[in-house]
């Protein structure tokens, strides 16, 4: 007994080919596309933009997290300075732009 499902026309066998070279020419035009330089440059920047924008976020809630660790020790909960910790802290801000100034007066003189 021989199978018959396996027996094609030459019309079946011809539009097959012509399926499968469309779709050949699909996929080397879509190889053609990702390996063209303008593309690997744009998903080069693409790549960098993104690096960027996540490491600048990262920075920004690094330094929101700082600012908001430094008012909570400068403020109260109510919102009231803490003058306990202000005064000293302003003083040593003082005192370091006093020794800078001092410091850059005897460089130039």
């Amino acid at each position: 007994m021989s199978d018959t499902s396996d027996i094609r026309t030459p019309a079946q066998i011809e539009a097959d080919i012509k399926r499968r070279r469309e779709t050949l020419a699909e996929t080397l035009d879509e190889i053609g596309v990702r390996v063209h330089p303008k593309t690997i440059v744009g998903d080069a920047k693409a790549k960098v933009v993104a690096s960027v924008d996540n490491s600048l976020g990262r920075v920004y809630v690094g330094a929101n997290r700082i600012i908001s660790d430094v008012k909570g020790q400068l403020v109260r909960e109510d919102g009231a300075p803490r003058l306990e910790r202000i005064v000293p802290v302003a003083l040593v801000a003082v005192g370091l732009v006093g020794l800078m100034t001092v410091s850059s007066r005897r460089r130039k003189g």
